[in-house]
């Protein structure tokens, strides 16, 4: 069973965003690692099973972490590519990136992005597709520009995956 993504686009950043500060920083998307997983985990206000999520056959999962600290992760993102898209099956910023006091804006719509960049690289004009929440469905049309395609299915094509991909990389 496809899981329904319960994610927060809370703006639509050039990078992501210092809360606090307005700053914006400079990131890099990359494959998670055996050993990353050892900090990703429900007892550190992960949500996800990241170890079992990162075990799935045919599905990759990338981090977000800044340049300046490339050994703290801020978010996590698991795609599968299929034959005319790419499936986003979980999404989650870091524990420090969610609620009142978080840390930095732009996380998932960071790693949202990198999907459709992901998309885009495999030839599929930056398609991506997910199962929302039914609560959420209006928010992505919103924010992301996606698509309901019916039941909890959602899909974001190529002129609003363009705009993604330009706004983060």
């Amino acid at each position: 069973m496809d899981m329904e993504l319960d994610f927060e686009i809370d703006k639509i950043t050039e990078s992501i965003e210092n809360a606090e500060t307005g700053e914006s920083l400079d990131t890099l998307v990359l494959p998670v690692t055996q050993a990353d997983l050892k900090e990703t985990v429900i007892k550190n206000g992960w949500l996800f099973n990241w170890k079992q999520e990162f075990s799935e056959p045919e599905r990759q999962v990338y981090k977000l972490v800044t340049e300046k600290e490339p050994q703290t992760i801020q978010g996590l993102v698991s795609l599968k590519k299929m034959e005319d898209h790419v499936f986003m099956f979980l999404i989650e910023s870091a524990p420090c990136n969610i609620g009142k006091g978080k840390k930095y804006l732009g996380v998932c719509g960071n790693l949202t992005a990198f999907g459709c960049k992901l998309s885009m690289e495999y030839g599929f004009d930056g398609v991506i597709a997910f199962n929302s929440k039914t609560a959420l469905i209006p928010h992505y049309e919103k924010t992301l520009g996606a698509v309901h395609l019916g039941g909890n299915r959602m899909a974001i094509y190529e002129s609003n995956a363009q705009n993604l991909i330009n706004n983060y990389f």
